[in-house]
């Protein structure tokens, strides 16, 4: 599974535009399989691979693609109207991969950028415990990472690690068992022992992400792949703006697609549906074509959106807004067809239910709804003159 670094793609060209179309057809004649069975689908990632998109945000010195924002979105786009839980775990190994643009490329940095570009290598956060939540709203992981001479052994429990199976990286969110306690994240390769998954994944969207419980059990990382150590009740690290845009626009974008797909089904099937007695197709019904125009509407109101965000035209708080409106905006659309359709679009032999499933995942991401209105409500309030 092992691409040249020249053959990352990094341009808006007619040719990315055919390789993206022609992933997305090949992970959407799956997509309904790795759904029922909860079946991670590894190929998808041999193809991205070997399309060279694994290391599309990666550094350009490691031979990465130093991809934009808006080349990000566009491949992230095109694999989740295929297959939205290949693009979610393909989102984190972006997010990561664009992050080490930021700062020296040195050490264990260094060593992931490269595996990504050489050997199509993923990554993710392992953050998110059983007791505590997810971290976003504040808390010390119960994971603890102890030194033994020149490593760390980590150990704890994780939930909701997506795409554990094909990951080769595990960023995992620990506190020290030092004298005066630090928090921060332990790079992992896959490769070092006493770590288990536990087959916890059994959701009702996103099913083929298998986002199951690892378990660390004393697992041994190198002492420099510790990164962000921080002293517990020290003040936070800035926030980096940059990272928060790339998430919220990327997340946005993989549901944004979803609706994109479920209007498309929708259209050809009403287009094709002709009922005996109206003895034409539904799409010939004015509500059917207000419902498709209500939906092109949202998809015209997020493509605007994650444009701008793309181009870095929106403030902090704004940027929260662009993912909690576009994420909305989209469940709108697909639970609009759905209740059109009727029984057919309920039907598992179709796919607008499985969009509607996967959609609603769109609201777990960070920021949540509430944290981004009450962000964007503070900072309007902070504004006043």
């Amino acid at each position: 599974m092992s691409a040249p670094a020249s053959a990352v793609v990094v341009t808006h060209t007619a040719g990315l535009d055919a390789t993206l179309a022609e992933l997305a057809a090949a992970f959407a004649a799956t997509a309904a399989d790795v759904d029922a069975s909860g079946r991670l689908p590894a190929e998808n990632f041999e193809r991205l691979h070997a399309a060279g998109l694994i290391g599309l945000t990666a550094p350009t010195e490691v031979g990465g693609g130093g991809a934009d924002l808006a080349t990000a979105l566009k491949v992230v786009h095109a694999v989740a109207r295929g297959e939205p839980a290949t693009a979610l775990i393909l989102v984190m190994t972006y997010l990561h991969l664009n992050g080490f643009n930021r700062g020296p490329l040195e050490g264990v940095r260094r060593r992931v950028a490269e595996d990504s570009v050489r050997n199509g290598a993923l990554i993710n956060a392992f953050r998110v415990e059983p007791e505590l939540g997810t971290p976003a709203r504040g808390g010390v992981p119960a994971t603890t990472a102890r030194r033994d001479g020149d490593r760390w052994l980590i150990s704890g429990r994780k939930i909701f690690s997506t795409g554990v199976p094909v990951l080769s990286w595990f960023n995992v969110w620990a506190v020290t068992d030092e004298p005066e306690p630090r928090v921060g994240a332990f790079l992992v390769h896959r490769s070092a022992p006493g770590w288990r998954v536990q087959e916890t994944w059994d959701h009702l969207g996103l099913r083929a992400s298998a986002s199951h419980d690892v378990i660390f059990e004393a697992t041994p990382t190198p002492l420099d792949h510790a990164t962000g150590l921080t002293p517990i009740g020290a003040p936070p690290p800035p926030i980096d703006a940059s990272f928060l845009t790339w998430s919220a626009v990327l997340t946005a974008g993989i549901y944004d697609a979803v609706a994109q797909a479920a209007r498309d089904w929708f259209v050809e099937w009403a287009a094709t549906r002709i009922p005996a007695n109206l003895g034409a197709p539904l799409s010939t019904l004015p509500r059917y074509q207000e419902a498709v125009g209500a939906a092109d509407a949202l998809l015209l109101a997020n493509r605007a959106l994650l444009a701008a965000g793309a181009r870095g035209e929106a403030s902090l708080p704004e940027t929260s807004l662009i993912k909690y409106n576009v994420t909305e905006n989209a469940i709108k659309v697909v639970e609009g067809l759905v209740a059109l359709s009727g029984n057919p679009g309920l039907s598992r032999h179709n796919p607008l239910q499985r969009h509607l499933r996967d959609v609603l995942c769109g609201r777990v991401h960070t920021p949540q709804g509430d944290v981004a209105l009450g962000a964007a409500g503070r900072a309007a309030f902070a504004a006043r003159p």
